[in-house]
């Protein structure tokens, strides 16, 4: 009876450590203070504009309990291109449109978890309305050999990423260099681009809900996954 005890014991810690969520294995952001942005890059490229309806950017938080994931809308932006390289960039998000995907809409937790993340405890979009990224660097991608592909999560991590994209992204207006990889192609008047990442939302500031020690199973991850999905095109 004592080994069955032991044994059901040893059975449900490994059940509740199979069943506790993880952060998306993705490749994490290089995170680093601000950099200088070099507006001459943009002064003889051709600038195109955002295709707000073929763009986004998608987000993933965890706890150890579950996760949660959706969407934000871009207000406006544009990516400046020379000789079919992007020279220039910046896009605005509209943080009021944060939207819950995991949860039907019709349920009460969905607007609960929407307004709480919208709240001072996270974006606070009453303050911060929007959020701003702007393209310092594009580059060649060079693959990180010290980490395997099985490694990551294939749904969180891009296939065959063609560039690294660096760049300021202020949230809470709070200012932080990110790099990450991309795919990029450029073509024909027209820009489409892809990423996925791991950035640490401590590093804007948003601290709520990450002491692990004192919240146990209610703590929520720091790690944040973040997609980006844009499309331009010169006007018509």
């Amino acid at each position: 009876m004592k080994s069955l005890k032991t044994l059901s014991i040893l059975l449900a810690g490994a059940m509740a450590v199979a069943s506790c969520e993880q952060a998306p294995k993705s490749d994490d952001a290089k995170t680093t203070d601000a950099k200088a942005v070099d507006t001459t890059k943009k002064s003889d490229a051709q600038e195109l504009k955002l295709d707000l309806a073929a763009s986004s950017v998608t987000w993933v938080g965890t706890k150890p309990t579950g996760k949660h994931n959706g969407t934000f809308n871009l207000k406006e932006g544009s990516i400046s291109v020379k000789e079919n390289q992007i020279a220039a960039g910046k896009f605005v998000i509209d943080i009021a449109s944060l939207k819950v995907l995991d949860i039907p809409e019709k349920e009460e937790g969905n607007a609960k978890l929407a307004g709480h993340l919208k709240g001072a405890d996270f974006f606070d979009a009453e303050k911060f309305p929007t959020a701003t990224f702007e393209v310092t660097s594009v580059e060649a991608y060079k693959a990180d050999t010290t980490k395997k592909v099985d490694e990551k999560d294939k749904e969180y991590v891009l296939a065959n990423p063609t560039h690294t994209i660096t760049g300021n992204l202020e949230l809470k207006g709070v200012k932080k260099s990110v790099s990450f990889p991309a795919v990029v192609n450029v073509a024909n008047g027209k820009v489409d681009a892809e990423a996925k990442f791991n950035i640490n939302r401590k590093d804007w500031g948003m601290d709520y809900g990450t002491d692990e020690a004192k919240l146990k199973d209610k703590f929520i991850r720091p790690t944040v996954h973040v997609g980006f999905k844009i499309s331009a095109a010169a006007a018509q």
